[in-house]
Parts: C-alpha cells; structure tokens; sequence
C-alpha cells in the first residue's frame, strides 16, 4: 500500500496543439496539508480535473488511494472519498442554499452534520436563498461547506478562497488545519494567494507549463534556499565565473543578487574572495522561491 495518497507520474495531457501537462509528477501523502502554486495556465486545474475523472490524461499514470483514475469503476469509488471544490464554483441554480445542502446530504454516509451547523452559521450563508442570487464569496462558502461536510479521507480544492474577505478567508485556514491534524484529512489545494499556502501547507509544488519546479517540505525548501547579495566597490567584473548553486542572477548596478539552492558556503566565500566587496545573505519567502523558479523558468 502506498503512503501517497495522490500520485501523478509523467502525466501529460494536450489540448488540440497546446500542451497543459508536460510530464508532471506529484506525491501527496497521507495527512499532509499539500499547496500547488502556479501562474495562470500552469496546469494546476488540468491536474486537479485529471484527478477527478473529469478528464483523462494521453499519458502516465495518476492514482487516488492507490486507485487509477482512468478506471471508471475505480472513478466511482475514489469520488466517494474524496471533498471536491472545483474552481468555476457551479451549483444547480434552481435550488436554494438549504436544498443544495439537503441534496447532497444522502450521497454520504460519513456526512457531518455538527460541521454542517457550525460552517451555516460561521459562513452566515442565507438557507432561503437560490444560488443564482449568491456572491462569488457566498457560493465559495457553501463550496466549502458541501466538501468539508462529507467526512471525506481527501480534500481537493481548486481556488478554494477565491471571493472571500479576509475574515472568511481566515476562518476556512483554520478550518483546514484543524481537520488535518483532529481528523487526519490529507488536503491537496491550488491557489494563487502564497501567503495562505505558505500560512498552512507543509508540503508544496510549484509548477510551471505543465511541469513540477520543485517540490518539498515547505520547511526543507525554506531552510535550503538563500538570497545573497554582493556589492562591488568599482562595478561587477565581466567574467566572473560562479561556483555550483547559483539558480538564479540578477545584477542592479554594483550589486548582484543570487538565488542560491544549495552550496551557499562556496557562493558566500567566492563573493568575499573580491577585494572590497560587501556581501551579506537572507533567509527567502515562499513567494520570493516561487518567483525565483517561475521567473527564471
């Protein structure tokens, strides 16, 4: 049995001449609280739609439980354990937010409903209400509410916060914490906002035109990369050969500024090897990392 819940290997998947996926690969294990950031057309929903069933990969191979997603039969069962919140938030526009909730109540046997309770009134959603007549915000709650609810083993979430206020927003973190660590819920999400994976994923993946980046614990990515600087006293000099480890370089004048993944020693020493130059290193963000990769990609 795999300790990987989600597992993508060298999936990819073309629409007519346009390549969404590249060969992308990704492991989730189990518990984790897993983040993918990406740019816009990255890959991340195409991803997320392969996992689902909702579309089917040209090639490789993508497994939830250790189930294949090609697998019709498998599809069902997968489907059944998993909480969905898909990016383009559709609902049955005929109903409103109390039958939403009453229809989709009887699918799952596992269905919460003290959780239930609690997200109607922390989400203040209005039961009489038809989902046509919802905000975005509004329809991103009861999203999350019809997912959160259903006692599932996995979380996929496309955008999840996409349309709330930061108050919302804080409150469904804190949510998606809580149920990883009191129910062991893996959570595999998008978003475009790095602060809140940053804030609550310990795993993430950046990828870019259909292919993983980089992937790790956020803590093991944060701990391994550096931002050094070096300022020369009379200009750069124009051939200067660096060691091992510069990922990315820019230069601004009389200063260089390296993004440095690993042999941060060596870097640090050839740059004070430079009669006079100053050079001093910090410690980067989760968005200054994902602008590094996807910049320089």
């Amino acid at each position: 049995m795999s300790d990987f819940v989600v597992e993508m290997n060298n999936v990819r998947k073309s629409f007519r001449k346009t390549e969404a996926l590249c060969g992308l690969n990704l492991q989730v294990p189990a518990g984790s609280i897993y983040g993918l950031l990406g740019r816009n057309g990255a890959g991340k929903t195409t991803a997320i739609k392969l996992l689902m069933g909702m579309l089917k990969a040209d090639s490789g191979d993508a497994r939830v439980f250790g189930l294949p997603v090609a697998d019709t039969a498998e599809g069902i069962e997968i489907r059944r354990r998993i909480g969905f919140v898909a990016e383009e938030k559709e609902l049955y526009p005929y109903m409103t937010v109390d039958q939403m909730i009453r229809f989709t109540r009887p699918f799952f046997q596992k269905w919460r409903k003290d959780l239930e309770q609690r997200y109607l009134k922390m989400f203040d959603l209005p039961s009489d209400r038809k989902i046509p007549k919802l905000s975005k915000g509004m329809r991103s709650k009861l999203m999350l509410l019809l997912a959160l609810c259903r006692g599932a083993e996995l979380l996929i979430l496309d955008e999840p916060m996409e349309g709330l206020d930061p108050s919302a927003n804080e409150d469904v973190l804190r949510e998606l914490v809580d149920l990883a660590a009191a129910e062991g819920t893996t959570i595999f999400f998008s978003s475009h906002q790095i602060a809140d994976v940053e804030q609550i994923a310990d795993r993430v993946s950046i990828i870019d035109h259909g292919v993983s980046l980089l992937a790790d614990r956020l803590d093991a990515m944060k701990d391994r990369y550096q931002r050094i600087q070096i300022v020369f006293p009379d200009g750069v000099p124009s051939s200067i050969q660096w060691v091992d480890g510069v990922e990315q370089l820019r230069q601004d004048g009389r200063m260089v500024s390296i993004l440095a993944g690993r042999n941060q020693e060596a870097i640090l020493a050839q740059g004070r090897s430079f009669p006079g130059a100053s050079v001093e290193s910090f410690p980067l963000t989760l968005k200054e990392i994902f602008l590094g990769h996807v910049g320089s990609h």
